[in-house]
């Protein structure tokens, strides 16, 4: 755990939960696994808000428990899970894009809350989009419903571990913490619930409540009826959003290396290994020519020997996307999704090199990894460039641990002028030391987005009140001398300053995402060469 990792994280959960909640968890991040008492001790906290802090932290699943030798419980930080909050942003609009405002905001949600069941969810769901509709229009729960089925089906939400029924007959005292257990064919099992109903508007509920105190509570309250879905919580899948990243890159990566039809077959490719394929998995399983074909969407005129045309030409290719297993059913095919993912952190390399360092920086570190080892003599002579500006290059990207170094000697006692000084590419080491100063970049983005915010809260602060007092005077209908008063209450420099506000910020955030996109190609490829090795 990296010192640039824990000050991120720190950062992100003091965002998302505060002070307490971020003490307790960086603590945890620094020292390993903890007991309740040992945590309570280091921290200087009290045992009831370090109790309530680790409630939070274990149900957003940043904190894990286990029984220790000794039946102690201890509790583990999840550093990678924290992480993840940076991403809550892209799972959201993914969902948007792939399920509407329903799924985006039944994700949303989830997100924000860790757990819920699926009745609160598409209550909350509903009440929020009604709160959105123009009068008289409401949101119908079953709707709502419907698309959490999908978000189901389709593995983006899935059920959490719940603690196994044991029989009351059970004679040994209760284990220090419960086990949660889930079988995986009910993971995305949808529980049937009959929901009728629509969603409420905030000032009709508190009318309501005005003139019917507490009609609807003793419902719940009531052994008669009880919540359908009680004990059956709900959260989102990370892993299968991370699948959907990978796979949108792969076909983006395919797209711009050839055409729109050729990543059009890979993207069928990838639909149909989705639920086949695990997402750890460094290849996808065969699928034969005539199932592709027969898979294709709707609308798509190609003939079978122009899709054998495109396959036949993926395979050859260089970078090795696809691969052909065998010749039943008009040819097997298989998507490397580890090379892939190589060529894709291969890429990103590259770019960052032709960013800082130039083209021809960039030409030397293509051709030191075309060519595994080279010494500076071969790079000079392969690359065209003066000895002087070649070595120059080698050393800045050397110092920077783009490339390396390989010391092979003629003789045991490693004398320089019987030595052999080879330059290549270490891409696993490469991508971890870029990873690492994403980290540090989107903590600065963090700060100083934080820092801009500040110097300005007095200004936003006033913003806030002036749109409050319009949007009330607008619903009681007043005139608009009136509402021009009180839009002058803020002066035109300090507009000035507000816009200039809200265009740093808004970059600040669209460079976070950059960021993450980045740190996404990198984390998938470090994480499938260590599974393969």
């Amino acid at each position: 755990m990296t010192q640039a990792e824990i000050k991120l994280c720190s950062l992100l959960l003091q965002e998302h939960f505060g002070e307490i909640v971020e003490k307790i968890g960086v603590h945890l991040i620094k020292t390993g696994s903890q007991p309740l008492r040992v945590i309570v001790h280091d921290t200087g906290t009290s045992l009831d808000q370090v109790k309530k802090a680790l409630c939070v932290l274990i149900h957003h699943n940043l904190v894990i428990y286990h029984v220790n030798k000794r039946s102690v419980v201890e509790y583990e930080a999840q550093c990678s899970r924290v992480l993840r909050m940076l991403r809550y942003p892209r799972y959201i609009y993914t969902t948007k894009t792939l399920y509407s405002d329903t799924g985006e905001l039944i994700v949303e949600e989830l997100l924000l809350n860790g757990k819920m069941t699926m009745s609160a969810v598409v209550k909350k769901v509903a009440d929020r989009l009604t709160e959105t509709m123009e009068d008289g229009k409401t949101m119908d729960y079953a709707e709502v419903s419907n698309a959490f089925v999908r978000l189901a089906d389709t593995h983006f939400v899935q059920r959490c571990p719940l603690v196994p029924t044991t029989g009351s007959s059970d004679p040994g005292p209760p284990p220090p913490a419960p086990t949660l257990v889930i079988n995986e064919k009910d993971m995305y099992l949808v529980p049937k619930l009959s929901l009728i109903g629509k969603g409420k508007r905030r000032r009709s509920s508190d009318e309501d409540a005005a003139g019917e105190p507490k009609a609807k509570k003793p419902k719940y309250m009531d052994n008669k009826e009880p919540i359908p879905d009680d004990g059956i919580y709900w959260q989102v899948n990370l892993d299968r959003f991370h699948q959907h990243f990978r796979d949108q890159a792969i076909v983006s990566a395919v797209a711009n290396r050839m055409d729109q039809t050729s990543s059009e077959i890979v993207r069928t490719m990838l639909r149909m290994s989705e639920i086949t394929t695990p997402s750890s998995a460094p290849y996808t399983q065969p699928l034969s020519s005539n199932e592709i074909f027969r898979s294709l969407p709707v609308g798509y005129n190609i003939s079978k020997q122009v899709l054998d045309q495109y396959l036949t030409l993926l395979a050859d290719d260089p970078l090795e996307f696809i691969g052909k297993s065998g010749d039943s059913g008009g040819g097997m095919y298989v998507i490397n999704i580890h090379k892939a993912l190589a060529s894709l952190a291969t890429a990103t390399l590259e770019s960052v090199i032709q960013e800082r360092f130039g083209s021809r920086c960039a030409r030397i570190f293509r051709l030191v990894l075309q060519k595994k080892h080279l010494e500076q003599k071969q790079v000079e002579d392969f690359a065209m460039i003066p000895a002087k500006e070649a070595k120059d290059m080698l050393y800045k990207m050397l110092s920077e641990n783009f490339i390396s170094l390989q010391e092979i000697p003629k003789t045991p006692d490693h004398a320089p002028s019987r030595t052999f000084y080879l330059y290549t590419v270490n891409v696993l080491s490469a991508a971890r030391m870029l990873l690492h100063r994403c980290y540090k970049s989107i903590a600065n983005l963090i700060e100083r987005r934080q820092f801009e915010t500040k110097e300005n809260k007095r200004l936003l602060e006033k913003s806030q009140r002036v749109e409050a007092i319009l949007a009330s005077m607008q619903a009681t209908g007043a005139e608009e001398a009136q509402l021009q008063e009180i839009e002058e209450m803020i002066t035109a420099p300090e507009r000035q300053q507000l816009g200039t506000l809200k265009r740093n910020v808004n970059k600040l955030d669209a460079s976070e995402i950059q960021v993450d996109e980045t740190i996404f190609l990198l984390e998938s490829y470090i994480e499938s060469t260590m599974k393969r090795q």
